[in-house]
Protein backbone atom coordinates (compact mmCIF):
# COMPACT_ATOMS: atom_id res chain seq x y z
CA UNK A 1 0.00 0.00 0.00
CA UNK A 2 1.54 3.41 -0.92
CA UNK A 3 1.32 6.02 1.67
CA UNK A 4 -0.91 9.23 1.71
CA UNK A 5 1.87 11.46 1.66
CA UNK A 6 3.50 9.42 -1.05
CA UNK A 7 0.44 9.53 -2.94
CA UNK A 8 0.68 13.20 -2.55
CA UNK A 9 4.25 14.03 -3.67
CA UNK A 10 3.58 11.21 -7.00
CA UNK A 11 0.30 14.27 -7.17
CA UNK A 12 2.29 17.07 -6.73
CA UNK A 13 5.07 15.86 -9.67
CA UNK A 14 2.05 15.04 -11.62
CA UNK A 15 0.76 18.47 -11.62
CA UNK A 16 3.98 19.99 -12.51
CA UNK A 17 4.45 17.21 -15.76
CA UNK A 18 1.38 17.45 -17.26
CA UNK A 19 1.47 21.23 -18.74
CA UNK A 20 5.32 20.44 -19.90
CA UNK A 21 4.22 17.38 -21.83
CA UNK A 22 0.92 18.33 -22.86
CA UNK A 23 2.53 20.99 -24.70
CA UNK A 24 5.01 18.70 -26.56
CA UNK A 25 2.36 15.72 -27.30
CA UNK A 26 -1.05 15.69 -28.80
CA UNK A 27 -2.70 12.94 -27.05
CA UNK A 28 -3.86 12.79 -23.75
CA UNK A 29 -3.34 8.90 -23.83
CA UNK A 30 0.08 10.08 -24.81
CA UNK A 31 0.83 11.81 -21.39
CA UNK A 32 -0.36 9.16 -19.38
CA UNK A 33 1.85 6.53 -21.27
CA UNK A 34 4.40 9.36 -20.76
CA UNK A 35 4.06 10.17 -17.20
CA UNK A 36 3.83 6.44 -16.06
CA UNK A 37 6.96 5.98 -17.93
CA UNK A 38 9.19 9.07 -15.86
CA UNK A 39 7.46 8.15 -12.48
CA UNK A 40 9.18 4.30 -13.13
CA UNK A 41 12.19 5.86 -14.29
CA UNK A 42 12.02 8.72 -11.37
CA UNK A 43 10.83 5.59 -9.01
CA UNK A 44 14.28 3.50 -10.60
CA UNK A 45 17.16 6.18 -10.34
CA UNK A 46 16.15 7.97 -6.97
CA UNK A 47 19.39 6.37 -6.26
CA UNK A 48 21.55 8.48 -8.79
CA UNK A 49 20.46 11.83 -7.51
CA UNK A 50 23.17 13.42 -5.53
CA UNK A 51 22.70 15.67 -2.59
CA UNK A 52 23.88 18.61 -4.29
CA UNK A 53 21.69 18.45 -7.31
CA UNK A 54 18.41 19.91 -7.53
CA UNK A 55 15.31 17.78 -6.87
CA UNK A 56 13.21 19.74 -9.60
CA UNK A 57 15.76 20.03 -12.77
CA UNK A 58 16.53 16.19 -12.10
CA UNK A 59 12.98 15.61 -12.39
CA UNK A 60 12.72 17.59 -15.97
CA UNK A 61 15.75 15.82 -17.33
CA UNK A 62 14.34 12.58 -16.69
CA UNK A 63 11.00 13.75 -18.35
CA UNK A 64 12.86 15.08 -21.34
CA UNK A 65 14.95 11.85 -21.90
CA UNK A 66 12.00 10.48 -21.71
CA UNK A 67 10.03 12.48 -24.27
CA UNK A 68 13.35 12.14 -26.49
CA UNK A 69 13.16 8.56 -25.73
CA UNK A 70 9.69 8.06 -27.05
CA UNK A 71 10.04 10.32 -29.96
CA UNK A 72 13.08 7.87 -31.10
CA UNK A 73 10.84 4.61 -30.56
CA UNK A 74 8.58 6.48 -33.23
CA UNK A 75 11.36 7.38 -35.45
CA UNK A 76 11.27 11.10 -35.59
CA UNK A 77 12.91 14.28 -33.70
CA UNK A 78 11.47 15.25 -29.68
CA UNK A 79 7.51 16.19 -30.59
CA UNK A 80 7.88 20.08 -30.63
CA UNK A 81 5.46 22.10 -31.64
CA UNK A 82 7.08 23.78 -35.11
CA UNK A 83 5.93 27.44 -33.19
CA UNK A 84 7.83 26.70 -30.03
CA UNK A 85 11.16 27.17 -32.20
CA UNK A 86 10.14 30.02 -33.10
CA UNK A 87 12.21 32.10 -30.98
CA UNK A 88 15.18 30.11 -32.68
CA UNK A 89 14.77 30.38 -35.88
CA UNK A 90 13.25 34.10 -36.98
CA UNK A 91 9.12 34.25 -36.70
CA UNK A 92 6.63 34.13 -39.31
CA UNK A 93 7.87 32.25 -42.33
CA UNK A 94 5.54 30.21 -44.14
CA UNK A 95 3.75 27.40 -42.42
CA UNK A 96 5.76 24.52 -44.52
CA UNK A 97 8.89 26.37 -43.94
CA UNK A 98 8.30 26.98 -40.04
CA UNK A 99 7.13 23.24 -39.54
CA UNK A 100 10.54 22.15 -41.33
CA UNK A 101 12.72 24.00 -39.20
CA UNK A 102 10.48 23.52 -36.17
CA UNK A 103 11.71 19.77 -36.80
CA UNK A 104 15.07 20.84 -37.43
CA UNK A 105 15.78 22.92 -34.34
CA UNK A 106 14.12 20.09 -31.74
CA UNK A 107 16.73 17.83 -33.89
CA UNK A 108 19.81 19.87 -33.32
CA UNK A 109 19.03 20.73 -29.82
CA UNK A 110 18.84 17.12 -28.72
CA UNK A 111 21.91 16.75 -30.12
CA UNK A 112 23.57 19.50 -27.79
CA UNK A 113 25.84 17.92 -24.85
CA UNK A 114 23.24 18.02 -21.95
CA UNK A 115 24.44 21.45 -19.89
CA UNK A 116 23.68 23.71 -23.31
CA UNK A 117 20.87 20.92 -24.18
CA UNK A 118 19.48 21.52 -21.02
CA UNK A 119 19.61 25.70 -20.67
CA UNK A 120 18.40 25.56 -24.45
CA UNK A 121 15.36 23.17 -23.53
CA UNK A 122 14.68 25.37 -20.51
CA UNK A 123 14.54 28.81 -21.37
CA UNK A 124 14.01 28.80 -25.43
CA UNK A 125 11.48 25.53 -25.45
CA UNK A 126 10.30 25.93 -21.98
CA UNK A 127 9.28 29.24 -21.86
CA UNK A 128 11.09 29.88 -18.36
CA UNK A 129 13.48 32.75 -17.46
CA UNK A 130 17.28 32.45 -17.25
CA UNK A 131 17.00 33.07 -13.52
CA UNK A 132 14.56 30.36 -12.93
CA UNK A 133 16.27 27.89 -14.90
CA UNK A 134 20.05 28.52 -13.14
CA UNK A 135 18.21 28.31 -10.21
CA UNK A 136 16.73 25.10 -11.21
CA UNK A 137 19.93 23.73 -12.42
CA UNK A 138 21.97 24.64 -9.28
CA UNK A 139 24.34 26.93 -11.68
CA UNK A 140 25.07 30.71 -11.38
CA UNK A 141 22.93 32.85 -13.56
CA UNK A 142 26.10 34.30 -15.75
CA UNK A 143 26.76 30.15 -15.90
CA UNK A 144 23.49 29.44 -17.37
CA UNK A 145 23.52 32.27 -19.91
CA UNK A 146 26.82 31.48 -21.05
CA UNK A 147 25.27 27.97 -21.80
CA UNK A 148 22.22 29.43 -23.60
CA UNK A 149 24.43 31.80 -25.61
CA UNK A 150 26.85 28.14 -26.74
CA UNK A 151 23.88 26.66 -27.34
CA UNK A 152 22.18 28.82 -29.64
CA UNK A 153 26.07 29.05 -31.60
CA UNK A 154 26.13 25.45 -31.32
CA UNK A 155 22.54 25.21 -33.22
CA UNK A 156 23.27 28.16 -35.73
CA UNK A 157 26.39 25.99 -37.08
CA UNK A 158 24.46 23.06 -37.29
CA UNK A 159 21.70 24.83 -39.78
CA UNK A 160 24.85 25.56 -41.56
CA UNK A 161 26.21 23.06 -41.75
CA UNK A 162 23.30 21.25 -43.15
CA UNK A 163 21.49 24.09 -44.67
CA UNK A 164 21.35 27.32 -47.21
CA UNK A 165 19.39 29.61 -45.46
CA UNK A 166 18.03 33.43 -46.63
CA UNK A 167 17.11 35.89 -44.32
CA UNK A 168 14.96 38.73 -44.81
CA UNK A 169 16.07 42.31 -43.59
CA UNK A 170 15.38 41.23 -39.82
CA UNK A 171 17.07 38.33 -40.28
CA UNK A 172 13.81 36.30 -40.05
CA UNK A 173 14.22 33.01 -42.40
CA UNK A 174 12.59 33.37 -45.33
CA UNK A 175 14.20 30.24 -47.47
CA UNK A 176 16.19 27.06 -45.98
CA UNK A 177 17.60 24.50 -49.05
CA UNK A 178 19.36 21.75 -47.50
CA UNK A 179 23.10 21.41 -48.88
CA UNK A 180 24.15 18.83 -51.31
CA UNK A 181 27.13 16.19 -49.48
CA UNK A 182 29.63 18.01 -51.29
CA UNK A 183 28.97 21.43 -49.88
CA UNK A 184 28.90 20.32 -46.26
CA UNK A 185 31.69 21.24 -44.31
CA UNK A 186 34.41 19.11 -44.76
CA UNK A 187 33.42 17.90 -48.22
CA UNK A 188 35.22 18.52 -51.44
CA UNK A 189 33.63 21.63 -53.46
Amino acid sequence: MIEPEARGAWKELERHLRPYLARRVASPADIDDLLQDIFVRLHQSVATLRDEERFGGWVYRVAHSALVDRARQRGRGPQLEAGDAVDLIGDEPDDSLQSELGECVALFVSRLASPYREAVTLTELEGLTQKDAAEMLGISHSGLKSRVQRGREKIRQMFEECCRISVDCRGRVVECEPRGPRERRGGTS
